[in-house]
């Protein structure tokens, strides 16, 4: 199943958000991150809009973009 998609984030109820520690204390730009049930998709998603588009991708997928931002 591949899993890099947009999804409503009002689909993704009963997750946990997790504001990135970069964000700025504000409300500029953040970006919310979570782990979907079972552990295999992260999706994400901005702060501003948070019943807007949210980025699913495979957790393989999510933990090589966090490592290239390092």
């Amino acid at each position: 199943m591949q899993y890099e998609r947009v999804w409503n984030a009002a689909e993704l109820e009963g997750v946990r958000w997790r504001r990135s520690s970069r964000s700025g204390p504000n409300g500029g730009a953040c970006v919310e991150a979570a782990v979907l049930p079972g552990g295999e998709v992260t999706a994400v998603r901005d702060s501003k809009w948070p019943q807007g588009p949210a980025l699913v991708f495979d957790r393989r997928v999510w933990a090589a973009f966090l490592r290239r931002l390092d």
